[in-house]
């Protein structure tokens, strides 16, 4: 009997058939294409270490004080050009830095919070560096905390193989001493729970507010007639965006080995 002919595309082969030399560029390329398919349906997770630019207060600060580690334990957009996030400084009682942070051109307003552990937290509104909104126009989540010292920030970036090399590119142009430490593929997490563009202006309004503060700036009747709400949508709506953020940070994501 003759052997039918394997059609050019398919990659599946007998394997009791031996092929002939020149099928081997098309087998190698056909497994290059399976890894390029497979790569396209997973998360990149980069680690990386960059300098900040002398635009971003913070980082200006941490340059002069590099025995001061920070880490920035979350973030929201108040509006398209102005973020608000708590930061962690280490090493020092509240309010120590409240009057240097707030010398630098980017930094809008600082609050002391509280003291914790060995630091204290700070809320500071900020106008968003140019990172900020390239994640932004990626629709790319940031993952928190990110860790600063000496000017230096170290970031774990998650995101789709196309959007991670654009974040890489811009961290490359604005650091030569930039570094990817470690880079490694997992599933996509289509588990991972998402606000809405509603909920997320929500969540930005009720920080900048001092709903989240400690202790709390403002009461939930406060804040819903701040906010032109009823206090019983609001508070619903609250408890949805809590709900939200508590799976996914509860859910067990092994990494690989």
């Amino acid at each position: 009997m003759v052997a039918k002919r394997r059609s050019r595309g398919s990659h599946r082969v007998d394997p009791a058939i031996t092929l002939p030399s020149d099928a081997e560029p098309d087998r190698v390329q056909g497994l290059h294409k399976d890894q390029e398919d497979l790569a396209g349906n997973r998360l990149l997770i980069a680690d990386l270490r960059a300098r900040l630019p002398t635009t971003v207060g913070i980082g200006v600060f941490t340059s002069s004080h590099p025995e001061v580690l920070i880490e920035v334990l979350n973030g929201s957009e108040v509006s398209t050009d102005v973020s608000v996030s708590d930061f962690w400084i280490g090493g020092q009682p509240p309010g120590v830095w409240s009057r240097e942070i707030a010398t630098y051109p980017d930094v809008l307003k600082v609050d002391c919070l509280a003291e914790v552990g060995n630091g204290s937290l700070y809320r500071i509104t900020f106008r968003n560096p140019p990172i900020i909104r390239l994640f932004g126009q990626l629709g790319v989540p940031i993952h928190f905390p990110l860790r600063i010292q000496g000017g230096f920030i170290r970031w774990e970036v998650v995101a789709r193989r196309s959007e991670a090399q654009a974040i890489l590119a811009h961290f490359r142009k604005a650091d030569s001493d930039f570094q990817a430490v470690s880079i490694r593929r997992q599933p996509l997490r289509s588990h991972l729970p998402l606000l809405t563009p509603a909920q997320n202006r929500l969540l930005a309004q009720s920080m900048a507010a001092g709903y989240f503060a400690v202790p709390r700036g403002i009461t939930l009747s406060g804040l819903a007639t701040k906010l032109g709400r009823s206090k019983s949508s609001l508070s619903e709506m609250m408890a949805n965006i809590e709900k939200k953020l508590l799976e996914s940070a509860l859910h067990p994501t092994p990494l690989p080995t």
